[in-house]
């Protein structure tokens, strides 16, 4: 975390002291800045007037605690300090915010990444314009379109007093997680869970059942867990996309994924469960 060099509006871009508050999600290249106060702690910018970016570049999000919010992007410039606002990875503001608030950050941030792709109609060219808060219309074609999400699942494999857990070649440490991938077209949840499973482990399971799901804004996924019991089969790992993967118990777990992750959620649940025992 670092402290943010941003252009200030021009006085007279402010709004007036008139004006309802309003919550302010301003991000820079992915990252949110939050406010500090004198005690450490963080929060959502809740003002009248915009702290510091171009206010006709704000797009409205949801509101949150009954005020309007407004999500941004701004540009960093090195000759300028804004007091009392840090800047921090989205994933990293998980641990200083309330629930509701990392939420809507989220959402804000999806929202700021779909409304820089959509400038113009991807049928005919022409200019795109908002026509509610999560959607738009084009000028000449008159289509509407919507924020796309693309859906994916992840599944702890229970064997017993063992879970599987594997390491996929995309991330950054030494830690293990859950199967998981990306739903193809023409499938189900369930189908994906059966496919993914089988083409990264060669294992096939049985007893399946959804647990929960969770919006995965890093970018655009929204996550649905499962569980299920090994069937039968020798472990294969897919090389292409998995480089570690073991069946462990409650006494031997290596590094576990955060606990901002559904991975985590799923596998404090078994941890629990096991315990119970």
């Amino acid at each position: 975390m670092w402290m943010a060099h941003l252009s200030l509006i021009k006085k007279s871009e402010r709004q007036s002291n008139n004006s309802p508050m309003k919550n302010w999600f301003l991000f820079c290249n992915g990252d949110i800045y939050l406010k500090e106060d004198s005690e450490g702690h963080f929060s959502i910018p809740c003002s009248e007037y915009l702290p510091f970016g171009r206010l006709q570049d704000a797009i409205t999000i949801t509101p949150m605690n009954g005020i309007e919010s407004m999500a941004l992007e701004v540009t960093m410039l090195s000759d300028l300090c804004i007091q009392g606002f840090v800047r921090m990875g989205l994933r990293t503001s998980f641990y200083h915010l309330d629930t509701e608030s990392y939420l809507l950050a989220g959402k804000a941030s999806e929202m700021l990444h779909w409304h820089d792709a959509t400038h113009y109609c991807g049928y005919c060219g022409g200019q795109m314009d908002f026509y509610t808060n999560i959607s738009k219309v084009c000028r000449s074609c008159h289509r509407e379109i919507w924020p796309k999400l693309s859906p994916a699942i992840i599944v702890l494999i229970k064997r017993g007093d063992e879970i599987l857990l594997v390491q996929s070649n995309t991330f950054k440490s030494d830690y293990y997680g859950l199967v998981a991938g990306f739903v193809e077209p023409g499938e189900s949840f369930e189908d994906c869970v059966y496919r993914e499973v089988s083409e990264e482990t060669g294992l096939e399971i049985t007893n399946l059942h959804y647990w929960g799901s969770q919006p995965w804004p890093y970018p655009r996924n929204i996550m649905a867990g499962f569980e299920a019991d090994y069937l039968r089969g020798e472990l294969c790992l897919q090389i292409s996309e998995l480089n570690k993967g073991e069946w462990f118990r409650l006494e031997n777990l290596p590094r576990i994924p955060d606990k901002l992750s559904i991975a985590r959620h799923l596998i404090d649940h078994w941890i629990l469960e096991q315990r119970k025992k």
